[in-house]
């Protein structure tokens, strides 16, 4: 699917009155009610920088761009609009989206055994994969992983992900992906 399906996807989730799995889980259902928020807000605050889209517009090879997402995915609604915005930088990015739980290529793309997401692979034009990012900007994982180590509840390592995104404001995936893309 594109990116305007996925978005499109959140509003009949949450405007359904007849929820499908894993949506008819009230936390579920609460979890994509805010990241929804969170990725509207992020798509209309994001300013690109001129540089951004400069190095964006000098990409001269078609990529092909899969991301493995889902809308309940708290780490998804910091980075999904982030990887959108950036796709959109340069026509030679095609970004396709793959539900995770649905038929996607996840399995192929494990984190530590897990099928964590969001999970981007960049292929070249033959489908070819170039490089894969993911499921979180390599800072964020760190805090992560130093949550899991202190055995932190779940409520209290949400709070603190939350907040690095927000102080974050997506420089970190920007940056990330720009060093990914002069790589390959």
């Amino acid at each position: 699917m594109n990116f305007t399906s996925y978005h499109k996807l959140f509003e009949e989730i949450l405007n359904s009155e007849k929820q499908q799995a894993p949506y008819d889980k009230a936390d579920y259902l609460n979890y994509t009610k805010l990241n929804f928020s969170r990725t509207s807000r992020w798509l209309k605050q994001t300013e690109i920088k001129d540089e951004i889209k400069h190095f964006f517009g000098t990409i001269k090879q078609v990529q092909n761009w899969v991301l493995i997402t889902e809308p309940w995915c708290g780490d998804a609604a910091h980075s999904v609009p982030f990887i959108y915005l950036l796709s959109q930088l340069s026509d030679k990015i095609k970004l396709k989206i793959q539900l995770r739980d649905f038929g996607s290529e996840i399995e192929n793309y494990l984190t530590n055994g897990g099928k964590s997401i969001p999970i981007l692979i960049i292929r070249n034009e033959e489908n070819q994969d170039l490089a894969v990012w993911g499921p979180r900007p390599a800072k964020c994982q760190e805090l992560f992983l130093e949550m899991k180590t202190k055995e932190l509840d779940f409520e209290q390592q949400k709070i603190e992900l939350q907040n690095w995104y927000n102080m974050d404001k997506g420089q970190s995936i920007i940056e990330e992906l720009i060093r990914i893309l002069k790589g390959i």
